[in-house]
C-alpha cells in the first residue's frame, strides 16, 4: 500500500473538490497549480469565456519535441438523487475498493500522474511528460478543444497522447463520436377539449421523439468491428413540457444524443432528423405562426479512429503489453486530440461500468497497476 500512498493522498484531495460540471473547477485547478509550483513546474491555464473554469497543462522534463501527454478531465457527473452509502466527496476505502465521485471517471488517472511528478523530475527524461487537465468533458467535451489547439501549436509538438478514461489499464484504440441536440417545440395553448383551437407542443414533439426511436431501431442492423453496440445509438435523455392535463401545451423540449462509429453515419442521421423537423416546423407555423420547431446542436465530439502504427498505440502497447484491439461506445477527448494531429489512445485505471453510478468505486489494485504504468513511462522516456 505504501507504493500507492502518495496517489491516494492526492486522490483524496481531488475527490474533495465538487467539480460537478455545473460548478467551477477553479479550486481544483488552483490546488494543482500550487502542487506543481512547489516542485518548480510551470503551468498554463486556458480559461473558458467567462473565466469561471479552466483547462491546465504543464510540461515536466526537457523542452523538446516528442513529449507524451497524459490527459484527463476534472469535471464529474452529478450525485443528485443517487443513493450513496458514503459521502461522495470523501474518499472512502472498503474491502479493497475506493469509493467517491470521480474515483473511476477519472480523477484517479490525474492523481496517478501528479503522484509521479517527483519521479519524473528526478529522472533523466529525454522527452517531456505533459499533464493536461480539462473542464466540461461530461457535458460534451466542451473545454478541451481550446487547450488542445495550444498543445498542437507548440513549437515542440507532443508525439503521443494517453487519455486516462477507465479501461482497466487496457489499450482502447477507438471510440464513437457523439453529438447531442436540444429540440424546442412551440405550439399554442387552448383548452384540451378543443384541440383544433391550438397546437399541443407535446403532441408535436412526440412525433420527433418517435423518429429518434425509429432511427435507433433501424441503426441496430449496422455492424462495425470492435464496437459494442456495433452501430449507431440514439437516446432521449430529458423531456420537459406542458402545464396541466387540460391545457394544450405551448412548449415542449427534449434532448437527444447520437453516437456513431463513423462521422458519415452521424451526418446522414442528423440530416434526416433535421429534414423532418423542418417539415414539422412549417406545419406548426401554418396553424400557429408564433409556433415552430428549433433544433440546436449542443455538442459534437469526433470519434477516435484506429491507427495501429501511431506513436500513441505503439507506446501504450509497449507500456502495457496489451496487443488486443478494442473500441468503446462512449465518447472521450481522444478523438479531439487525433483530429488536431496528435495521435491518441485511451488507457486508464478503473472500469467504465462503475462510472456515473451511486457509490462509484475503483479497486486499489487498479491504482497499483496505474502506478506501475507511470513508472514504466518514466523509464521509457529516460
Amino acid at each position: 500500500m505504501s507504493d500507492v500512498a502518495p496517489t491516494l493522498d492526492i486522490l483524496a484531495r481531488l475527490i474533495a473538490f465538487d467539480t460537478t460540471s455545473r460548478n467551477s473547477n477553479l479550486a481544483l485547478i488552483e490546488w494543482v497549480e500550487d502542487f506543481l509550483h512547489m516542485r518548480g513546474v510551470a503551468s498554463r491555464r486556458v480559461m473558458n469565456a467567462d473565466g469561471t473554469k479552466a483547462n491546465l497543462y504543464a510540461a515536466v522534463g526537457p523542452d523538446v519535441a516528442g513529449g507524451v501527454v497524459l490527459s484527463g478531465h476534472t469535471d464529474v457527473v452529478p450525485v443528485d438523487g443517487q443513493p450513496w452509502t458514503s459521502d461522495p466527496w470523501v474518499l472512502t476505502e472498503r474491502g479493497g475498493k475506493l469509493y467517491g465521485r470521480g474515483t473511476a471517471d477519472m480523477k484517479s488517472f490525474a492523481a496517478l500522474a501528479l503522484a509521479h511528478v517527483d519521479q519524473m523530475l528526478a529522472a533523466p527524461l529525454q522527452r517531456p511528460v505533459i499533464l493536461a487537465f480539462s473542464y466540461d468533458e461530461e457535458i460534451g467535451c466542451l473545454g478541451a478543444p481550446s487547450m488542445i489547439a495550444e498543445l498542437a501549436a507548440l513549437a515542440h509538438k507532443p508525439a503521443a497522447v494517453i487519455v486516462g478514461e477507465p479501461t482497466m489499464m487496457k489499450v482502447v484504440s477507438a471510440h464513437k463520436g457523439v453529438r447531442s441536440f436540444l429540440v424546442e417545440v412551440t405550439g399554442r395553448e387552448a383548452h384540451s377539449s378543443l384541440p383544433d383551437a391550438g397546437v399541443s407542443a407535446v403532441m408535436e414533439a412526440v412525433k420527433l421523439m418517435n423518429l429518434v426511436a425509429e432511427i435507433g431501431r433501424e441503426a441496430r442492423t449496422a455492424s462495425h468491428a470492435h464496437f459494442s453496440p456495433p452501430g449507431p445509438t440514439l437516446t432521449i435523455g430529458r423531456v420537459e413540457g406542458g402545464t396541466a392535463a387540460n391545457i394544450l401545451a405551448r412548449r415542449c423540449e427534449f434532448v437527444w444524443d447520437l453516437r456513431c462509429p463513423e462521422a458519415a453515419e452521424g451526418d446522414a442521421i442528423e440530416a434526416r432528423f433535421r429534414e423532418v423537423a423542418e417539415k414539422l416546423d412549417a406545419e406548426i407555423r401554418s396553424r400557429a405562426p408564433e409556433g415552430g420547431v428549433k433544433v440546436t446542436r449542443r455538442s459534437m465530439t469526433p470519434g477516435l479512429s484506429i491507427v495501429r502504427e501511431s506513436e500513441a498505440e505503439v507506446l501504450a502497447r509497449t507500456l502495457t503489453g496489451d496487443n488486443d484491439t478494442r473500441a468503446v461506445a462512449y465518447a472521450a477527448e481522444a478523438g479531439l486530440f487525433q483530429r488536431a494531429g496528435l495521435p491518441a489512445v485511451i488507457c486508464g485505471p478503473g472500469s467504465i461500468e462503475q462510472a456515473h453510478q451511486p457509490d462509484e468505486w475503483i479497486e486499489v489494485s487498479q491504482i497499483e497497476e496505474g502506478a506501475a504504468f507511470m513508472r514504466r513511462l518514466v523509464r521509457h522516456l529516460s
